[in-house]
């Protein structure tokens, strides 16, 4: 993901079905039928928070030198 330009990442989430929080370029929702996940790009790592009925903020810190894909089903996987 370190390979990939702000924009490109943007877009990537964009495709994934997130969206913006407040305009912020670096915080996004992503919302499914089974859970929803805040996606915060921060310094060092993407930082995924998922809520779901059973568990409240289930954080997960994924490095930037994992591949998009990696990372993609990470996510996807959810909590």
């Amino acid at each position: 993901m370190n390979q990939h330009s702000l924009r490109a990442l943007e877009e990537w989430l964009l495709n994934l079905g997130a969206e913006p929080i407040d305009g912020d370029r670096c915080r996004w929702s992503l919302v499914t039928e089974a859970w929803t996940a805040e996606l915060r790009l921060e310094r060092e790592d993407l930082v995924v928070v998922w809520e779901d009925s059973d568990a409240a903020g289930s954080p997960c810190s994924l490095p930037y030198g994992l591949s998009r894909q990696d990372v993609t089903s990470a996510i996807q996987a959810g909590p």
